[in-house]
C-alpha cells in the first residue's frame, strides 16, 4: 500500500528526505518489535515498519536517477544482490540472536536501520534533478496523477510480469523445504544451506553478470530468457532424482531469476519520465508484494490438494505465461525502437 505513496513523495520532495524518515520509522518499528509485551504492540511494530519498508521504490528511484539508461540494469542488479544477501544473512543472524535473548533480533534490526540512516545522512546527496522535482510538484498528489503515470506504453506489461514471476517463484520458496524433506529426507540444516546456495548464486548473477548481459542483449531479451530458464527449472525440479541434479536446477533457477528481475525493474524505470519514477516503481513494488502474499497461499493449497510436486508445476505454468507476455512486450519494444530509429 505504501510503496507508491513513498515513491510519489520522493518524486515531489526528493529521495533523501523520504529515505531518512522511512529508515527512522523502521528503526522505531524494530525497537517496538523487540520490546513488544502484547499482541497489540507487536502488530503496531509491524504496521510501522510495513509503512516505512515501502522505501524500496525510493531506493530504486535513486538508482534510476544516477545511472545512464544503458547501466540501469546493473544498478538494479546491485540492489537485488544486496536483497539476496540480506535474506541469507538476516535469518541466520536472527536465529543466533534469538537463542541468546528474544529481544535481540529486534535490537539488531533497529541498529541496522540506524546505520543505514547514518549512511544516507552522511554519504548520499540528493539525486533527484531539481527540474524533475519541480515538474512533479506541478501535478497533484492523487490517484489520477498516478494512473496517468502508469498509462505509459509497456508499463502495464512490466507490472503483469513482476506479478507473474514473483507469484511463480513464491510457489517454489513456500513449499521447497516441505518438498525436500518429504522427497529426499533432507534435514532442516541441509535445506537452509540449499536456500543459501541458491540465494548466493542469485546475488552473484545480479551483482556481477546482469549489467554486462544487459548491455549486450538489452533488458527485453533478458526478461524473456530469465522467464524461460525459470520455467524450465521449476518444471523439471520435481523430476530431480538426487542431490546433484537438484543443485543444477537450483542454479538454473537462480540464473533465470537473477537476470529477469533487475532487467524488469530497470526497464520499468526507463519507460517513464524522471518525475514519475518514484511513484511508478512504488506501484511496481506493490505488485511484487501482492504476488508474495497470494503466491504462498496458492502454493500451500495446491500442495495439500494435488501433491508435493504441484506447486512447482503450477509455478512453471505461470512462468511460461510470463515468458509469453515478455515475448509480446519485447516485440512491441523492438517495433517502438525501430519507429524511433
Amino acid at each position: 500500500m505504501f510503496s507508491p505513496i513513498l515513491g510519489r513523495l520522493s518524486d515531489r520532495f526528493g529521495r533523501r528526505p523520504v529515505l531518512l524518515v522511512s529508515l527512522l520509522g523502521s528503526a522505531v518499528g524494530y525497537v517496538l518489535f523487540g520490546i513488544a509485551g502484547s499482541l497489540g504492540m507487536f502488530f503496531a511494530s509491524r504496521i510501522i515498519d510495513g509503512i516505512s519498508g515501502g522505501n524500496i521504490s525510493t531506493a530504486q528511484a535513486v538508482i534510476a536517477d544516477i545511472t545512464r539508461p544503458e547501466d540501469r540494469a546493473k544498478g538494479m542488479g546491485l540492489i537485488g544482490a544486496a536483497f539476496g544477501l540480506g535474506f541469507i544473512l538476516g535469518p541466520a543472524i536472527g536465529g543466533v540472536l534469538v537463542s541468546v535473548a528474544p529481544w535481540l533480533p529486534g535490537a539488531a534490526a533497529a541498529t541496522a536501520s540506524l546505520v543505514a540512516f547514518l549512511l544516507v545522512l552522511t554519504l548520499l546527496p540528493e539525486t533527484l534533478d531539481p527540474a524533475a522535482r519541480h515538474e512533479a510538484r506541478r501535478h497533484p498528489l492523487n490517484m489520477q496523477s498516478l494512473r496517468e503515470a502508469l498509462s505509459h506504453p509497456l508499463v502495464g506489461f512490466c507490472l503483469v510480469l513482476v506479478f507473474l514471476t514473483i507469484f511463480a517463484f513464491a510457489n517454489f520458496e513456500t513449499t521447497f523445504a516441505q518438498y525436500a524433506k518429504l522427497r529426499f529426507s533432507f534435514t532442516t540444516s541441509t535445506i537452509a544451506w540449499l536456500f543459501a546456495y541458491a540465494g548466493l548464486l542469485g546475488a552473484i548473477v545480479q551483482g556481477g553478470l546482469v549489467g554486462r548481459l544487459s548491455k549486450r542483449f538489452g533488458e527485453g531479451r533478458l526478461i524473456v530468457a530469465g522467464a524461460l530458464l525459470s520455467f524450465l527449472a521449476l518444471g523439471f525440479l520435481p523430476a530431480a532424482p538426487s542431490r546433484g541434479p537438484l543443485l543444477a536446477l537450483l542454479a538454473v533457477l537462480a540464473l533465470g531469476q537473477g537476470i529477469a528481475h533487475p532487467s524488469l525493474s530497470a526497464l520499468t524505470s526507463k519507460l517513464v519520465n524522471p518525475d514519475e519514477v518514484g511513484g511508478v516503481m512504488g506501484v511496481y513494488q506493490s505488485f511484487s508484494s501482492l504476488a508474495r502474499i497470494v503466491g504462498p497461499f496458492w502454493a500451500e493449497v495446491v500442495y495439500g490438494k494435488l501433491g508435493a510436486a504441484w506447486p512447482f508445476r503450477t509455478g512453471s505454468v505461470f512462468m511460461l505465461l510470463a515468458c509469453v507476455v515478455a515475448a509480446v512486450m519485447l516485440a512491441r519494444l523492438q517495433r517502438r525502437e525501430a519507429g524511433t530509429a
